[in-house]
């Protein structure tokens, strides 16, 4: 990318920060964030469902421990952003929100507050850098209820426990935002 262009980039990105103006919802890596995140959640949901079938409760914990972060690191070397998961009540504490993430998690409770569909609760916004940086809502399912409700399994528990001692994913209800799935896009490399 030239300086010319990167410089344009930059002034344009400055001007449209979250605002979801025709240019932004325009940026290719809105439409490819919404993408990997509804693989994502895809993915998760069909994982958690047939560990559940399987080999019952206790199983879903290593979905969301151990093939969570790898479906993340994988979508993350096919896009070139960093695909990740946060929350504000987050069970590990590698998945702790970044200043900017607990910003808009708080502002997407805000909105679900307000009657907005949960659908709809996602975040996009371009630096004055081109880098960008999205985050799409995620909303407690009957299946997440399974290890992030209020009634746990005492199985379920007990491996919680013996994992996260800290935890702070549990007493969740239907419909709540359990966190958010994040992706951040580095600025173009120039040619």
């Amino acid at each position: 990318m030239s300086l010319k262009r990167a410089a344009q980039l930059a002034g344009i990105a400055a001007i449209l920060a979250l605002s979801g103006t025709a240019s932004a919802a325009d940026d290719p890596r809105l439409l490819e964030s919404r993408s990997i995140t509804k693989f994502l959640g895809s993915r998760l949901q069909a994982d958690l469902k047939e560990a559940i079938s399987t080999g019952g409760p206790v199983a879903a914990i290593n979905v969301c421990k151990d093939a969570a972060p790898h479906i993340a690191a994988e979508l993350s070397r096919m896009s070139g952003a960093k695909v990740s998961r946060t929350s504000l009540r987050f069970r590990n504490p590698r998945n702790a929100p970044e200043a900017w993430q607990a910003v808009i998690l708080e502002e997407f409770d805000a909105r679900l507050k307000s009657a907005e569909s949960t659908a709809s609760l996602e975040h996009f916004e371009v630096a004055a850098d081109s880098s960008a940086r999205f985050m799409k809502a995620i909303p407690t399912g009957p299946v997440c209820l399974v290890c992030h409700g209020s009634d746990l399994a005492p199985e379920v528990r007990a491996v919680l426990d013996e994992h996260y001692p800290y935890d702070r994913a549990r007493g969740y209800e239907l419909g709540e935002i359990r966190g958010a799935f994040s992706i951040n896009w580095p600025a173009p490399v120039e040619d």
